[in-house]
Order: C-alpha cells, then sequence, then structure tokens
C-alpha cells in the first residue's frame, strides 16, 4: 500500500504506519512530517478504551503521544513489506497534564527530534486542543534492532 500524500486519514493507511492494533490504536490523522518533526491527530471517541466518564484520561494521553512517535518512525522507515519498526518508551520526562479533554475533542500533538543516536530519540511532545495546550512532556524512545 503506497503510502505518500498527506494528510493521512485512512485508517488502514495508519495501522500501515504504526505497531499497535486495535483497541488500543490512539492515533487517527498523520497530518505533517519531516525528518525533524511528525504531527498527528486523535479524536476523542466514547468507545476509546482511555475514555471514562465521558473524559478521556492521562494515560490515553500520553500513549497518543507516543503514538505520534511510532508515526514518525513508521512514515520515514515504510517498505514495500509493510514493515514498520517497533519501539519502546525507554524514558518519559517532565509530564504535565494541564486538563483532561472530553468526547468528540480533537487532540493534535506535534513531536520534535532534540537528538537521534543508534536507535534512540529524545524528542519534546506538545499535545493540544484547538489553541489550548493538554500535556507536554519528553521521551527516550528505542527501535528494536536499531
Amino acid at each position: 500500500m503506497a503510502i505518500n500524500t498527506l494528510p493521512v486519514s485512512d485508517k488502514e493507511q495508519i495501522k500501515a504506519l504504526i505497531p499497535q492494533r486495535e483497541p488500543i490504536i490512539m492515533v487517527d490523522k498523520l497530518l505533517a512530517y519531516s525528518d525533524t518533526e511528525v504531527k498527528a491527530s486523535l479524536t476523542i471517541t466514547e468507545e476509546n478504551i482511555f475514555t471514562a466518564h465521558n473524559t478521556f484520561t492521562e494515560a490515553g494521553i500520553i500513549e497518543h503521544m507516543a503514538q505520534t512517535i511510532a508515526l514518525h518512525s513508521g512514515y520515514k522507515n515504510k517498505d514495500e513489506q509493510g514493515d514498520v519498526p517497533i519501539g519502546f518508551i525507554g524514558a518519559i520526562k517532565k509530564v504535565e497534564v494541564f486538563t483532561l479533554p472530553k468526547v468528540t475533542d480533537v487532540l493534535t500533538t506535534t513531536a520534535t527530534i532534540v537528538t537521534e543516536f543508534m536507535g534512540i530519540t529524545l524528542v519534546k511532545l506538545r499535545c493540544m486542543k484547538d489553541d489550548t495546550l493538554i500535556s507536554e512532556c519528553e521521551m527516550k524512545t528505542a527501535i528494536a534492532n536499531a
């Protein structure tokens, strides 16, 4: 499946770029990509496993931000076989959650790569709802077999 045009909003194309599968997929659009930055979004639904009492939880926000990084790796490394790299969160620092979004809210997360060396990546993330900062943090991720 060729994925050459942004934005990517087709569910199957998104699944081709990340290793996660239902019910844990926490990105539904790849909005922008460059070598050092990626932007992705998620529309929060009542059926989402991280939704409780019409509110998206902290764990869901962090997973959404982590999957934004996974989209960057998947889009960068996509190949004809559809293989995407498997990554792991090595560390999460400076996590701040300012407010919890509600069902139907659209989260947009920008991940900016600070440094990348031997399969280890330091990333700064900002999660927004419209013009409101929902959460920010730093993550270190590692690609398996890098």
